[in-house]
């Protein structure tokens, strides 16, 4: 009996003191696969121009999913999805553009009349003031107009390099690529464009994608990972890339898998 107990003590001991050397997990390792299985290899320069060309393949002319209806509206949209969904916005925004579609409305309209407006978006408070005050420098600043600058857009309230990359890229036809959750993670679980923030991503991207496809690819991406590339449990059976993927936790494809339109 005696031995029995020391035994079971020592075990205790044991687990107590390798406990006492795990490093706690972090919140991402807990909810991205990414984390968990390691990093992938980075792909050859054959195997981006093959993911690429399935991508144009399967959507030749992909689309941001938030709703908007001239520059000013793109400009306020993507403000307001940082930290929110593109579905969670668009509930919001119809009556918000309906009230107020150019700066000199949305100014005029006030902050308390966006905030009430916008309460169901998370950080309403904060984006409220700050749409209103972009609103105003675009008046004051610009002539009511979104300037087609990055240093002119990311000097505006609420506005960072990844809103103004959006901005470029969907309103004024520039080939920028903005880094967002899910291109970040599709960066570095495919092997793509590893890097260890979003500019480093970015401008790894920049130098790999090829030319005649960076008009489109931040959306490329951005649906890839948003339907296909999810970050608890990735469609590997459905994903049209798969098989140039070097993610190691993938699900193993013996052939590629046919291409698809994105639902």
């Amino acid at each position: 009996m005696m031995a029995k107990k020391s035994v079971q003590k020592s075990l205790a001991k044991a687990r107590k003191g390798n406990a006492a050397k795990l490093k706690p997990v972090s919140k991402q390792a807990r909810t991205d696969t990414t984390v968990l299985h390691g990093a992938a290899k980075p792909l050859t320069k054959a195997q981006i121009e093959e993911m690429f060309r399935r991508f144009q393949a399967a959507n030749p002319e992909p689309k941001t999913e938030l709703a908007h209806n001239n520059p000013f509206t793109l400009l306020v949209a993507v403000v307001l999805s940082a930290q929110a969904t593109d579905a969670g916005v668009n509930k919001a925004t119809p009556p918000l553009f309906a009230a107020a579609d150019t700066p000199a409305k949305m100014a005029a309209l006030g902050e308390t009349q966006v905030r009430d407006l916008i309460k169901t978006i998370g950080l309403f408070r904060t984006k409220a003031k700050n749409v209103v005050e972009l609103s105003r420098r675009l008046v004051a600043d610009h002539g009511g107009q979104v300037p087609r600058s990055r240093e002119a857009l990311e000097a505006l309230p609420g506005v960072g390099r990844k809103t103004a990359n959006v901005v470029l890229n969907v309103a004024f036809g520039e080939p920028t690529i903005a880094v967002d959750t899910h291109i970040f993670r599709v960066g570095n679980r495919t092997g793509l464009a590893p890097g260890k923030n979003p500019f480093e991503v970015e401008q790894k991207l920049e130098q790999v994608v090829p030319a005649r496809y960076k008009l489109h690819a931040h959306h490329w991406l951005i649906l890839h990972g948003r339907y296909t590339c999810l970050a608890r449990k990735p469609l590997c059976d459905k994903c049209i890339i798969a098989d140039l993927c070097q993610w190691p936790g993938k699900t193993v494809l013996q052939e590629p898998v046919r291409e698809r339109a994105y639902e």
